[in-house]
């Protein structure tokens, strides 16, 4: 194999599958990015049997092959290169010769042999998404999975489509987050669940242009997303997700409006009083014109108001701040309104349209 390319490119590829590159296993060919270059094409190729990614890199094309390499050595060697244009060439005992003006590697490359490469994938049940959509709807809703591998599910998000909606729900079994999004055309039934790993790299492989599309792809086992010169291939989680509609309520005895950033900002100064350990709830109070946030803590106690709408009756009810501060910085508007029943009951955030809905359980408290 030997091929000519610019730093930049094998910099910008390299970023994109290092995200498939395991920072554990005892696969060490788990550890390699594969170097594919055939049929007038560069492809990077990793797989961490979770998540594959390939991606096609611009370069000139001495001589066809493929070998699998250290990923990160190999990474942090084109990092550090002198200059842009990069010779990579591999005789036949796998030593890899990397040449960049007067900086001369060889390391040791193996045969691709062992390498789990991507599955070839049947395109049948697909939607097109806009990368700047796709990245919103990540962004507004992976915070709210779980970590519990025992509860796998809620370590995903359900992906549903139905006819032109596409529905994205999270969860952790202390809050649900939920966004609806119409898509451009109608497409056939889907109901999946994505990893939320996947979903978080994927965020940050697209570059989030509004008119620049991804197209998803849905198998019973995977889920296939398609962009530009990339391929990302994940497993997708087995199971039945949960039935949240029965966990949603339109009900509600206390209707409160208030300008988000206000909120925000009064929630991360109650923080100020606890300690990483502490599990203190901010106390709010809303009562006519104005909501109220109480703390008390081992540190202090502090108490500040902002002004409010209120439809209904007056509450006192409590919350874990990080929670509300989590929902609150995904939302886009100036506004937010919140829907309460009693202390004990689930919080709903949601706006008219039901683009989003947010339910947060609220915590107790002593006064």
């Amino acid at each position: 194999m030997n091929i000519i390319c610019d730093k930049s490119n094998l910099i910008e590829g390299m970023n994109i599958v290092m995200k498939a590159i395991p920072s554990k296993t005892t696969m060490e060919i788990l550890e390699c990015v594969v170097i594919d270059v055939k049929e007038e094409c560069i492809k990077l190729i990793a797989n961490d049997l979770q998540i594959g990614i390939e991606t096609i890199i611009k370069g000139d094309i001495k001589r066809e092959g493929s070998v699998a390499v250290g990923a990160k050595v190999f990474f942090e060697i084109i990092r550090k290169l002198p200059s842009d244009q990069v010779t990579i060439s591999v005789d036949d005992n796998y030593h890899m010769n990397i040449t960049c003006g007067k900086a001369k590697f060889n390391i040791a490359a193996r045969p691709t042999e062992e390498f789990p490469f991507l599955p070839n994938i049947v395109k049948e049940k697909n939607i097109l998404i806009s990368q700047f959509t796709l990245k919103d709807i990540i962004r507004q809703t992976v915070f709210s999975i779980s970590d519990n591998e025992n509860a796998k599910v809620m370590t995903g998000e359900l992906f549903e489509i139905h006819g032109s909606e596409l529905k994205v729900v999270s969860l952790d079994g202390h809050r649900i987050s939920i966004r609806k999004v119409q898509l451009k055309e109608s497409y056939d039934d889907v109901s999946v669940i994505i990893p939320g790993k996947t979903l978080i790299e994927i965020s940050k492989i697209i570059n989030g242009g509004i008119d620049d599309e991804v197209a998803v792809f849905f198998t019973d086992k995977h889920v296939l997303f398609e962009f530009e010169n990339t391929l990302v291939l994940s497993r997708l989680i087995e199971g039945e997700y949960y039935k949240i509609d029965k966990m949603l309520s339109s009900d509600y005895e206390t209707k409160t409006t208030v300008n988000k950033k206000e909120m925000l900002d009064c929630i991360d100064r109650t923080t100020l009083l606890l300690k990483e350990s502490d599990k203190k709830p901010v106390i709010i109070d809303v009562k006519d014109d104005r909501m109220g946030f109480a703390m008390n803590s081992s540190i202090g106690s502090m108490d500040e108001d902002i002004d409010a709408t209120k439809e209904g009756r007056d509450i006192l009810i409590g919350f874990n701040p990080r929670f509300l501060m989590d929902t609150l910085r995904v939302i886009d508007e100036e506004e937010i309104t919140m829907y309460m029943i009693n202390p004990k009951a689930p919080c709903f955030i949601r706006d008219q349209e039901e683009s989003y809905i947010y339910l947060i359980l609220p915590v107790n408290f002593n006064v």
